[in-house]
């Protein structure tokens, strides 16, 4: 056990920050329009094409059970935010959520490697 990453808090927690000082999920994040390059209202009518195109086919599971649309590549590995080559039908779960818990753990390994 050790205290809490907060200045001047002596909770003990098992690692980071007790429960009165965790941090809000995306405080930091750019917002949507800017890490996508556009608004949510044109990323809302892009994501319908592709569940369209793709028949609410998952690009991971092959289930037709999509109700997401993914960044194949994500944009914070380079993958353009628009093309729709990069973009995919897929399920909320387990598709996408395991998706976008693997490409957590990498950011975090690239934020901490600096």
């Amino acid at each position: 056990m050790s205290r809490c990453a907060e200045q001047g808090c002596r909770t003990l927690v098992v690692r980071g920050r007790c429960e009165e000082h965790q941090r809000p999920a995306w405080a930091g994040r750019a917002p949507f329009e800017q890490r996508y390059g556009m608004s949510r209202s044109e990323w809302d009518a892009l994501s319908q094409r592709i569940l369209v195109r793709d028949d609410w086919t998952c690009y991971v599971c092959h289930q037709q059970t999509a109700t997401q649309v993914d960044h194949k590549m994500p944009v914070s590995e380079g993958g353009s935010p628009r093309e729709p080559d990069n973009l995919g039908a897929i399920c909320e779960s387990p598709c996408h959520e395991s998706k976008s818990e693997a490409e957590r753990i990498r950011a975090a390994r690239r934020a901490r490697a600096g």
